[in-house]
């Protein structure tokens, strides 16, 4: 079996993702920005590439390999000092996932796995009426726009060399070891602090990690996977409100819940110079996965409630 090359291996997704391959007979090499001290698999390569851009070389760490998964990105960066923030975001991942696809295709990989977003999509939907992969792209910020950016040039290399290219748009992730503001929702209830979310009633997806972690094992082999694109969630989309309720019950702790009118809530938070957080609390954004169970007849591996109580288990054990 050829190898799998992961980069962003040391992330929060590609820890996973490498020890599901692993764990499947794949043979795994593992990319890293910096040599890694702990906590690698001893059983799968690692291989320091430093930092990913346009002018990265990769041909050390291609030989023999079959496929890519293309995870490693410049995300969300909160208190940007970037003078163009946009400009680098595209440096990375738009030109570093170019360059990165060009050498694989020219060194013979069959298949590359791009993990996209959803904000390419966009930040919300109408209730209802969930995102699906043929709908017009309409991202809103440079993260969203870089990652359309680099799904275009992406399907023009796939045409171009033969390299089949899959992408992938996920939703928020969550699973154990969970890190930024799913986190901070944990620890909020965890400690019983009061949440102005009672009377939320959106409905937004989420991905559970062992679910997008079957999803992008499934799309490195399944025939019918080649030059598709995507949406991936749990199949169970929830409001604000039932999520903070649920985490409560996986962390054996009340739900705090305050019935503060929505309206109130999200003209706060905008005025606070928060409206980004806003619509993530209060919006809906709902992705369809008709698709990936039509195609790959796939389902989502575990629920929601399953997978809330493993992460809730990973946050007792590490608080």
């Amino acid at each position: 079996m050829d190898t799998v090359l992961v980069t962003g291996a040391t992330g929060f997704v590609g820890k996973a993702l490498c020890y599901e391959l692993m764990a499947k007979g794949f043979s795994v090499n593992g990319i890293a920005r910096k040599p890694v001290a702990s906590g690698w698999p001893g059983a799968m390569g690692q291989l320091v590439i430093g930092d990913i851009n346009g002018q990265t070389d990769w041909r050390q760490v291609l030989g023999h390999t079959g496929s890519v998964v293309h995870l490693a990105a410049r995300t969300h960066v909160l208190h940007d000092t970037a003078a163009d923030a946009l400009a680098e975001y595209r440096n990375i991942n738009v030109a570093g996932t170019l360059n990165l696809a060009r050498q694989a295709a020219a060194m013979g990989v069959k298949r590359f796995v791009f993990v996209s977003s959803v904000k390419v999509n966009g930040e919300n939907t109408p209730s209802g009426q969930p995102f699906t992969e043929d709908a017009a792209p309409a991202p809103l910020d440079a993260y969203g726009m870089s990652k359309c950016e680099a799904e275009a040039v992406l399907r023009q290399l796939a045409l171009e060399t033969g390299m089949e290219v899959v992408i992938i748009r996920p939703p928020l992730v969550y699973g154990p070891g969970v890190k930024a503001n799913f986190r901070t929702l944990m620890r909020y209830v965890d400690k019983g602090v009061p949440l102005p979310f009672a009377l939320m009633d959106n409905k937004r997806s989420l991905v559970a990690l062992d679910n997008l972690v079957d999803m992008v094992t499934l799309c490195l082999s399944h025939p019918a996977a080649a030059n598709q694109t995507f949406l991936v969630s749990d199949g169970q989309d929830v409001s604000t409100a039932d999520l903070l309720r649920r985490l409560a019950m996986a962390l054996n702790k009340p739900a705090l819940l305050l019935p503060v009118p929505v309206g109130l809530l999200a003209g706060g938070l905008r005025l606070l110079g928060k409206g980004a957080v806003a619509q993530r609390l209060c919006g809906n954004l709902q992705v369809d996965i008709a698709k990936a169970r039509k195609v790959l007849a796939w389902a989502p591996r575990v629920g929601l409630d399953e997978a809330l109580g493993e992460t809730a288990r990973h946050y007792r054990g590490f608080r």
